[in-house]
């Protein structure tokens, strides 16, 4: 993983505002394993956004909060394109913070998987 521009999540793909975290919190389909919860919920767009809510208790030197951030941000880049029409906020739990990166991304392709198809179940019923 190099740094640059053209590595970086653009702001269309990031979820900005406390409103936009809101309406993912307060309807979403959730996903949860012993490294990460992950909330999401249908946007309305035909691209994906992600919101990170990587929290200090959880992980308490800021070196490994930026390594979480570092590995949910890539996953998310490599599985964007499946994940479109859905706006999704990925919440730490303490074990991430010991957890090997490969778990970590292995643990997020499933919760991705999860998603998509939780939500096209969703979307069928209604």
């Amino acid at each position: 993983m190099t740094g640059g521009a053209s590595n970086q999540l653009k702001k269309d793909s990031r979820l900005l505002s406390a409103e936009a975290f809101s309406r993912v919190f307060e309807k979403a389909t959730r996903s949860r394993d012993k490294w990460f919860t992950v909330l999401c919920r249908d946007n309305q767009k035909n691209h994906a956004r992600l919101g990170l809510a990587i929290s200090k208790r959880n992980c308490r030197f800021a070196t490994g909060r930026n390594r979480i951030k570092r590995i949910v941000r890539e996953s998310f880049r490599q599985h964007q394109a499946s994940l479109a029409g859905l706006d999704v906020v990925v919440i730490n739990q303490a074990a991430a913070r010991a957890a090997g990166n490969r778990q970590l991304f292995d643990s997020l392709a499933t919760h991705w998987s999860h998603c998509r198809k939780r939500t096209q179940a969703e979307n069928a019923q209604e």
